[in-house]
């Protein structure tokens, strides 16, 4: 049995109907809206990101950002974080980025199928195309995994609670207690 490969081209044929899709590896993936609190504590983190690159002018910031990777790699991360000096290379004319942006954050929404995608198949994705960093959070225990590149890989380097601060080499400077993204 052939298996049907989806593209780009093939997203710009789907409604606008409030669903979101994704493509990855030509895989078609269908998705509603998340909960409200997996909406909330994306657009802390935002907030807390955005302050920082504002502050310094090292990065941009958004939320749901389209990333076309590819045209059988095309996705939808919560929040992402570009450099200044790779943002306007990798924007195209429509306003999504077209390479990796530095750091990439994840919530994830409820159910074993959600998880998988974001904790394995996305970041594959995100490690094969040179995503530096990568966030996974869950919103239900207040728990963020930091996944950091090393020799090409993006590996597990720390798991923070409520009670811990979460910084990063990526972002000098940057300090944000877990607890703030979860209130």
């Amino acid at each position: 049995m052939q298996r049907t490969i989806f593209t780009s081209a093939d997203l710009e044929l789907l409604p606008d109907d409030g669903t979101r899709y994704e493509i990855i590896d030509g895989e078609l993936i269908i998705t509603r809206w998340p909960h409200w609190e997996h909406q909330a504590i994306a657009g802390n983190i935002y907030q807390e990101l955005r302050q920082w690159s504002l502050s310094n002018g090292q990065g941009r910031v958004s939320l749901a950002p389209g990333v076309i990777f590819s045209d059988t790699d095309n996705v939808i991360p919560d929040v992402a974080w570009v450099s200044i000096a790779r943002f306007a290379a990798l924007l195209d004319e429509a306003g999504h980025l077209t390479g990796a942006p530095e750091l990439v954050v994840e919530v994830l929404s409820p159910g074993l199928q959600n998880e998988q995608r974001d904790r394995e198949t996305k970041r594959k994705l995100y490690e094969v195309r040179g995503v530096q960093e990568y966030w996974v959070v869950d919103w239900r225990i207040q728990q963020v995994e930091i996944y950091r590149r090393e020799q090409a890989l993006l590996r597990l380097t720390a798991t923070l609670f409520a009670n811990d601060t979460l910084t990063t080499p990526l972002l000098p400077g940057f300090a944000c207690p877990i607890a703030r993204i979860f209130s």
